[in-house]
């Protein structure tokens, strides 16, 4: 009786050990070492295009704020 629960027991061990733990090792440093490369040329180009338009976007909403505050003092209350 014992075996059998030790047999259950240790066969998902094994299959586990034989074919899930190399492959999630393997992706696991991989992707360690992508991290530690930094960024390409095409992910630094980008990252500067989103930095770009988000100092636009944050301009943009701070002249809308201050035509709303001249306009309709109330309206941050609104909320």
């Amino acid at each position: 009786m014992s075996e059998g629960i030790i047999g259950l027991i240790v066969a998902p061990i094994i299959i586990f050990m034989i074919f899930v733990a190399p492959i999630w090792l393997i992706l696991h440093y991989r992707s360690k070492k992508q991290v530690n490369q930094g960024l390409s040329a095409e992910e630094y180009t980008t990252l500067q295009e989103l930095a770009e338009s988000a100092e636009k976007m944050s301009e943009r909403i701070q002249t809308l704020e201050a035509i709303l505050d001249s306009e309709s003092p109330q309206w941050r209350n609104r909320a």
